[in-house]
């Protein structure tokens, strides 16, 4: 069976990614630092198709020991999905530098350090990449200084990997809008927001996004019979971004 690696794969779009992918017969290797996530995600699912691997992404030798536990566990890795995030939103003045280089560590840092320790793997299995970046690469609101620094990267590490890597290894980018993840954080966290009309009418599509809108795109790279696109962004947002805005 495949075997995909899905970090920050424990709560919110990566733990929708995991179930989905899971559903589709694949094997899910989860990389998350967060304990409560963790063992609320192993008490709800009881399948042997997956595994659950703490990890500090932003650090190299948790990175290779969980890539080794991955591929031993389920015999290959057949594909990465780069999706472990964290945000500290502040004040360019306010924000400091420890801050910043932990927001790098774990949003941009943490998808070289996967891929440079999966790409043998990858190479085996002819797999896929795919990034999760943002629309926050391209636009912006106050106060996201190193967000939106470090989703821009992931974009520009996806193209040059992909030119590195191929052929034989696929990578691809998926930059979600506004995903409602509200009520699939990890209890402690966990509580849904009220949506209103305004919000959903933001959007062309009619509505706020949802997690599966993210996986079903996952799904889509990793099918080999798309296997002619690479180093692609592909935005998930409803629209929003195509919108004008009138003040």
């Amino acid at each position: 069976m495949k075997n995909i690696i899905v970090t920050g794969g424990a709560q919110g779009i990566g733990k929708v990614i995991s179930q989905q992918l899971l559903e589709k017969g694949f094997c899910v290797s989860v990389f998350d630092i967060d304990d409560e996530a963790i063992e609320e995600f192993k008490v709800e699912t009881k399948s042997e198709h997956i595994a659950f691997l703490k990890t500090d992404v932003a650090e190299e030798k948790s990175v290779i020991k969980s890539i080794a536990a991955a591929a031993e566990t389920f015999g290959n890795i057949t594909g990465l999905v780069n999706n472990a995030a964290i945000q500290i939103d502040k004040p360019v003045t306010e924000l400091s530098l420890e801050e910043w280089i932990r927001v790098i560590g774990v949003n941009l840092t943490g998808a070289f350090l996967c891929t440079k320790h999966a790409v043998a793997w990858l190479q085996k299995s002819n797999g896929s990449i795919i990034n999760i970046s943002s629309t926050r690469a391209i636009q912006s609101e106050a106060n996201t200084e190193a967000y939106s620094a470090s989703k821009g990267g992931i974009l520009a590490l996806t193209h040059a990997l992909a030119i590195s890597l191929g052929p034989g290894i696929r990578v691809n980018c998926i930059s979600p809008g506004w995903i409602d993840v509200s009520a699939i954080r990890k209890k402690s966290k966990s509580k849904q927001i009220t949506l209103s009309e305004t919000d959903h009418l933001q959007h062309p599509t009619g509505r706020v996004g949802k997690a599966e809108d993210i996986a079903n795109m996952i799904l889509f790279l990793l099918n080999p019979e798309n296997g002619f696109i690479t180093g692609q962004n592909f935005v998930i947002d409803g629209g929003m971004t195509k919108k004008m805005i009138y003040v």
